[in-house]
């Protein structure tokens, strides 16, 4: 008698255990693909919201230049800002984003010197038929 109840009990169990598996586990999946599907598209929507802000930043109060002599330019920077006295490569960043490997690069060479301007001349002879 104490027997056929406890594997009763032991049935119960192992049906409670695959109700919660079938229903509980299953959904759970559910909701943590959800959720990542929603964390994806805030970070695309985050991007996007900060390439269109990105554009407007040259027209704020807090630009330091002349919004005039700026040249956007999106990537790997923002865009050129072009002074009497200097060239200056700008990239915008809030928050507490930071800089990209490739964005690092390019502030190392320019910090170096290693900048050039070239003329790179078209004409009728040299093109290509």
């Amino acid at each position: 008698m104490y027997s056929d109840l406890l594997f009763v009990i032991v049935i119960l169990l192992l049906i409670f255990v695959i109700y919660l598996y079938r229903n509980v586990y299953k959904e759970n999946t559910k909701l943590r693909l959800l959720v990542e599907d929603l964390r994806s598209s805030k970070q695309s929507l985050s991007t996007k919201y900060g390439k269109m802000t990105e554009q407007f930043i040259p027209f704020l109060e807090v630009y330091p230049y002349n919004e005039q002599n700026f040249r956007f330019l999106g990537t790997p920077i923002d865009g050129v800002q072009f002074e009497d006295d200097k060239v200056i490569f700008i990239e915008f960043k809030t928050g507490d984003s930071n800089l990209t490997v490739k964005q690092n690069k390019i502030k190392d060479l320019v910090n170096k010197g290693k900048v050039e301007f070239k003329t790179i001349r078209i004409n009728e002879k040299t093109s290509k038929e």
